[in-house]
This record gives C-alpha cells, sequence and structure tokens, in this order.
C-alpha cells in the first residue's frame, strides 16, 4: 500500500520529452499548500534564464520534498508502447514516490482528462484527486516548480554528454549544433552515438544524408 498525505499536494512536469538525443527528466514537487510557492517568482522554466532557473532550483529542492526519474535514450527506444503512455508512466513513478493526496501533472496528450485517468491507474493510487491539464506549468505554480526542477536536470545531464562527446548543443532537432554534431558523429563512426535516440526519425534522415554524401564521394 502507497503511503500517502491526502493533504498534500504535487506537481508533476517533465523536460526532454521530444530531443533526439540526450534523457528524458520527470520531475515532482511535493507541498502542503500550495500558497507557499507565491512570491517565488515561478513560471514554466522556459520563460527563464538558466541563471534564474538554477536559482530556484536550489530554493525548490532545500524547501519541498521532490523526485525525479530520468530516462536514458536506451529506456526511450525500447519503450513498449507510444511516447506519450511512457511518459504517464513516467509521471505515475513520480507521484507514488511522493505520495501526495493530490496531482497537478502537465497533460502531454491532446485529451488531457485521458492523460490524468492514465496517470492514475498507472500510479496505483485509486483515490489521488487528479488535475491534468494542457500547459499546466503556466497554470499552477506547484506544476511550474516541477517544470524548474525537470529542467535544471536535464540540462546538467546535456552539460555533461558535451563533457563526452564535445558540443551536443540542446538536444533538440531543431538546434543547428545538435544536428551538426549527429551528422559529424555517424559519419565518423558510421552510427549513432549512445546519447542519440535511434528509433527518432531525425536520425534516420541523417544516416540517409549522410550515407548519400558518402556514397557521392565515390563519383
Amino acid at each position: 500500500m502507497i503511503d500517502t498525505d491526502q493533504m498534500s499536494i504535487c506537481g508533476v512536469d517533465e523536460a526532454g520529452k521530444g530531443p533526439v538525443l540526450g534523457p528524458m527528466v520527470t520531475a515532482g514537487v511535493l507541498v502542503d499548500d500550495a500558497a507557499e510557492l507565491e512570491g517565488l517568482g515561478l513560471r514554466d522554466s522556459k520563460q527563464l534564464t538558466p541563471h534564474r532557473r538554477g536559482e530556484l532550483y536550489g530554493e525548490i529542492t532545500k524547501r519541498w520534498k521532490t523526485a525525479v526519474v530520468v530516462k536514458t535514450p536506451e529506456e526511450i527506444d525500447a519503450r513498449p508502447g507510444t511516447m506519450n503512455a511512457f511518459t504517464a508512466s513516467c509521471h505515475a513513478a513520480v507521484i507514488r514516490s511522493l505520495g501526495p493526496g493530490t496531482a497537478y501533472v502537465d497533460a502531454c496528450d491532446v485529451n488531457a482528462a485521458r492523460f490524468g485517468s492514465n496517470v492514475r491507474e498507472l500510479s496505483g493510487m485509486p483515490e489521488l484527486q487528479m488535475i491534468s491539464e494542457h500547459k499546466a506549468d503556466d497554470k499552477f505554480l506547484i506544476v511550474g516548480a516541477a517544470s524548474i526542477v525537470a529542467k535544471v536536470t536535464r540540462d546538467r545531464l546535456v552539460a555533461e554528454l558535451s563533457d563526452v562527446f564535445g558540443p551536443v548543443g540542446s538536444g533538440y532537432p531543431s538546434d543547428p549544433v545538435t544536428i551538426r554534431f549527429l551528422e559529424g558523429y555517424i559519419r565518423e563512426h558510421g552510427c549513432p552515438p549512445s546519447c542519440a535516440r535511434r528509433t527518432w526519425k531525425t536520425v534516420d534522415e541523417i544516416i540517409a544524408r549522410v550515407s548519400q554524401q558518402s556514397l557521392a564521394d565515390f563519383f
């Protein structure tokens, strides 16, 4: 049986669902009262500077209980179902760790209510009060706090990848640094790096492009 505090609330959000390389990080923050978060200047982590996110991360993790689930590219590639289902399972794992009475989650499914129901079922907490909404990180301070923890954690992990592989960028397909890194690595090694999500369409496209360029070298 999961130990829960029926009066407490948590917010859950993830960072790195869409990137072509690096982990996905799901984070949760547990408080007794959402009013505790007022006055901190919390917003969706994407709207804050990296420095300010780091400051808030330190304050949040010092004052409140947090939980983090990190999924590697290999785990993401090996998932049995859709990314939405995989993300729901990560949200559920965070909620189980925190044991709240009420959970606020940032829905990644087009059907927010369905996402919330899936998370509740996967959490094994049928009595959990669930609020699942799109853009919850903008609407609720508790989810904004979780967004900051997830984003800072992922950014630090991606920075560690740069220590190993050299500049990898943000990991998103729209980042030219990331694409240049993947093209160069695949051209040199003949396969994607371990930090890449090999099932992503972007990787397939880069492999095809590099192969065509290599073939052209023979003519």
